[in-house]
């Protein structure tokens, strides 16, 4: 049986500086064996994943967890253009040549998730197995539901350049707070948010990936992912619905799994590590054969 606390890590002491192209990234790097790569979203850093690398490097693997550009100590670009998904996908494909590692098992969360469907999509050759957590396919119908519509009005809120970032720090951010409704590292996003330039640089992953469109333009177009796909969401998740991880078996052209981890919120690996920890390893541990 899964412990119900499982251990955790020191991320700060386990971390190393990865200095390509872009900038200098902080990266998680411990355990030894075959690589997982796990890339968080807003508006984490890697030590979302404190939980989580213990139990994967028990299990016999090496763990990458690196802080994505806008995001706790990575850099943070100026142009808004800076954050689109392919410019991220280059900064991972940088950091796994920098410490020279040529293929990895994918574990992504919220804009992790975004992220690591792109890079399994055009990088077969690099990703062995995906695991999407919370997010499911871009583009997949399911993300053009009223619910769906709904659940993402943060989304367009964001786009308003300056307006957003005066009312999320309003009155000890108090529309910040709302809005996370007490889940994941609140203080702790807090704290990261209020340096200098890092909540617009945060704020421009929606601005560069998500504005709004004419019906005609709408749609992300990118080649089905053959890997291996373990989609996961949790009920509590007040952003995304089932269905937008559901609906992503029309961008999977292999073999998928789809699990639902109950009394969660969308921060499943804070909420629930234990069941989380015990879905991935299954999933990251067991033959290809067997998905």
């Amino acid at each position: 049986m899964a412990k119900s606390t499982p251990e955790t890590i020191d991320v700060e002491s386990a971390s190393s500086t990865v200095e390509i192209e872009s900038g200098s990234f902080p990266v998680l790097d411990y355990g030894e064996g075959p690589v997982v790569l796990l890339l968080h979203g807003f508006p984490d850093s890697r030590h979302l994943w404190r939980y989580q690398v213990p139990a994967l490097a028990d299990a016999g693997f090496r763990v990458i967890a690196p802080d994505l550009r806008g995001f706790g100590d990575a850099p943070k670009p100026e142009a808004i253009e800076a954050y689109a998904l392919p410019n991220v996908v280059e900064d991972v494909m940088g950091i796994l040549g920098a410490m020279e590692i040529e293929t990895v098992r994918l574990v992504g969360h919220d804009w992790g998730a975004g992220v690591a469907w792109l890079l399994a999509a055009t990088q077969p050759a690099v990703v062995e197995r995906l695991a999407a957590l919370s997010v499911g396919a871009p583009g997949n119908s399911e993300t053009q539901t009223v619910e769906q519509r709904e659940r993402s009005w943060y989304l367009y809120f964001f786009q308003f350049e300056g307006v957003a970032e005066a009312w999320l720090r309003h009155d000890d951010w108090h529309l910040f707070r709302e809005w996370a409704r007490g889940d994941g590292d609140v203080e702790r996003y807090i704290s990261d948010l209020s340096r200098p330039g890092a909540l617009t640089a945060a704020l421009n992953w929606y601005r560069a990936n998500l504005r709004p469109q004419l019906p005609e333009e709408s749609g992300f177009e990118y080649p089905d992912v053959t890997c291996p796909v373990l989609g996961v969401w949790s009920d509590g998740d007040h952003y995304l619905t089932e269905g937008y991880m559901t609906g992503s078996t029309e961008k999977v052209d292999g073999p998928w799994r789809y699990e639902k981890i109950t009394g969660a919120s969308h921060w499943m690996m804070l909420d629930k590590p234990a069941e989380l920890n015990e879905l991935l390893v299954d999933f990251l541990t067991r033959s290809p054969s067997n998905g």
